[in-house]
């Protein structure tokens, strides 16, 4: 039972990162595609909702991942990054567009989808490691 559960993690990472990256490429391409197509704008992809449904796709899958990576490997700096990186993207839609601009919400969603990739890349790396070697329990 046991492995099957860290079977889930490496999934859990590629898909926490995957999400990471639309929302990355949501934040910077929509903008660019909208202006281009103009007719984008009528099917909602700009629309705040996104942020808000991304959000709650990344947060269990990126809660399961790092949970099960680090009861594995132990490196709970992982985890702390990814929270660091989940704290900054939700903070995006709370403190808004009229507080932080449309540089700053960029800024925000890029640096928050950053580091939540990265510490799933590293959770995936050390998960890796850990099963060629005799790790503690």
């Amino acid at each position: 039972m046991r492995n099957s559960v860290f079977n889930l993690q490496p999934i859990a990472d590629k898909a926490a990162i995957g999400l990471s990256l639309l929302c990355a490429v949501h934040c910077l391409a929509v903008p660019l595609l909208v202006v281009l197509v103009p007719s984008l704008a009528t099917i909602g992809l700009a629309d705040e909702s996104f942020h808000t449904w991304m959000i709650l796709a990344v947060i269990p899958t990126s809660a399961i991942a790092l949970t099960l990576g680090c009861r594995k490997h132990r490196h709970l700096g992982v985890a702390y990054t990814g929270i660091a990186g989940l704290v900054l993207l939700c903070l995006t839609p709370i403190l808004g567009h009229d507080t932080l601009g449309e540089l700053g919400e960029k800024a925000l969603t890029l640096a928050g989808a950053t580091l939540i990739a990265l510490s799933h890349i590293k959770n995936f790396q050390l998960c890796q490691e850990g099963e060629s070697c005799e790790c503690p329990d």
